[in-house]
């Protein structure tokens, strides 16, 4: 049996600013597996560390790398158009 991701308990970094939204002491830090991970709980952002101590920013979401299925719309409904009687053709002039 293998045992889950190390992960060290999240600890405040005081004095360190968030590089989103520039509050300050609002940085969690924790490490999974000697991973440094860190997290702003003011407005959500989240990176990884790698070993310089740099931002590995996580892949932006987009439409190929999301498993998001798109649910038809249940009130799509076909539409049939008739010919308006009112438009008539004018007759073909002869060339």
């Amino acid at each position: 049996m293998s045992e889950g991701p190390v992960i060290t308990k999240k600890r405040f970094i005081a004095g360190a600013v968030c590089p989103a939204c520039s509050e300050p002491d609002k940085l969690m830090m924790w490490s999974e597996d000697t991973v440094p991970h860190r997290e702003c709980v003011a407005c959500g952002y989240s990176d990884t560390l790698n070993e310089q101590g740099l931002s590995v920013p996580k892949e932006l979401g987009t439409r190929v790398n999301t498993l998001a299925l798109k649910v038809p719309d249940a009130k799509v409904q076909a539409v049939q158009f008739f010919p308006n009687p009112k438009l008539k053709k004018k007759p073909d002039e002869h060339h």
